[in-house]
């Protein structure tokens, strides 16, 4: 089969479109013919050079969110038959769907939203996950409360956005100005464009009292100094859940602080389906390219300025 793969962690520098072995499902796996992949254009980076067995990997697939149809199972795969649609997150420390197929464990997919095309389902599983367990996991967001959500015109942001009001909270978004109208079409209530204001200013007061806002969560997407702002954002009791740092500010022993990454977790994907087809969740592709103009794609999402996931196609 046609695979992007990287034989050595040189960033986009290393991709090669080039052939590999076609993967075989085994014990609890399906095999996905896949129609579309979301791709993150940091995973590049990730020191993921093993398998779970400490194996070293010469060449990794990357690409972990994937749309497709099911063309196959290893021994012992139930819930999932041959020529179902399905969608997902693949293992990282496997070979994921930058490719024609992809073997991935049956527990990492659910069917795919029936009212949207593949290429819009490939954009739901990183994003949705991580704003699924980083409001509602990790952040325990009610109805009623107050989010703030920074960098909310990210494909995971504007996702945030979407779940939070789905969820009956009020939702402040930051961000880039360029956002702004993307961000409140999603729901947002407010929107502090952080290249143009203060964000202290933004909410209401100075950096020690916010009287504009005091959130019950802050769910932190940009890292540096608007992470080690944010604390004062909180009411007491108040969460600070981050996915960019595991070096979280010190200041405030009166508010909880979470680091995450996130799991694929089949019940949240199915949930995540359903909002889809509800229309609660609208997801946002920033941009389609063939499997061969991998390289284009990562160029184009790191450069910056583009919402929404990108997504590959073989």
């Amino acid at each position: 089969m046609k695979a992007i793969r990287v034989h050595e962690q040189a960033g986009i520098s290393g991709l090669s479109f080039e052939d590999a072995p076609d993967p075989t499902p085994t014990i609890g796996d399906v095999l996905v013919k896949v129609a579309a992949v979301g791709i993150t254009h940091n995973e590049l980076d990730w020191p993921l050079r093993t398998d779970r067995n400490g194996h070293p990997r010469d060449a990794i697939i990357p690409g972990q969110e994937v749309s497709g149809v099911v063309t196959a199972l290893g021994m012992g795969t139930a819930g999932i038959a041959v020529g179902d649609e399905v969608f997902g997150l693949t293992d990282p420390y496997r070979d994921a769907a930058a490719a024609e197929y992809v073997a991935v464990e049956a527990r990492n997919l659910a069917r795919k939203p029936r009212t949207v095309d593949h290429v819009h389902a490939a954009s739901v599983p990183r994003a949705g996950l991580t704003a699924w367990q980083a409001l509602f996991d990790h952040g325990k967001l009610a109805q009623g409360q107050t989010v703030v959500i920074h960098g909310a015109g990210g494909a995971v942001g504007s996702t945030a956005v979407q779940l939070a009001r789905w969820a009956g909270a009020e939702v402040i978004g930051t961000g880039r100005g360029h956002s702004r109208s993307l961000v409140k079409e999603l729901g947002a209530d407010r929107f502090i464009a952080l290249d143009e204001d203060r964000l202290e200013d933004a909410a209401g007061s100075g950096f020690s009292g916010f009287s504009g806002f005091q959130a019950d969560v802050v769910f932190d997407l940009v890292g540096g100094e608007v992470l080690a702002r944010s604390p004062a954002l909180l009411k007491p009791g108040g969460t600070l859940v981050s996915v960019v740092s595991w070096e979280l500010p010190a200041d405030r022993d009166d508010i909880r602080k979470v680091f995450f990454v996130q799991e694929a977790k089949q019940v949240q994907l199915t949930e995540l389906a359903r909002l889809v087809d509800e229309g609660h969740l609208r997801p946002q592709v920033g941009g389609v390219y063939p499997l061969a103009q991998a390289v284009e794609a990562y160029s184009a999402k790191a450069a910056g300025g583009i919402p929404g996931r990108m997504v590959l196609q073989p």
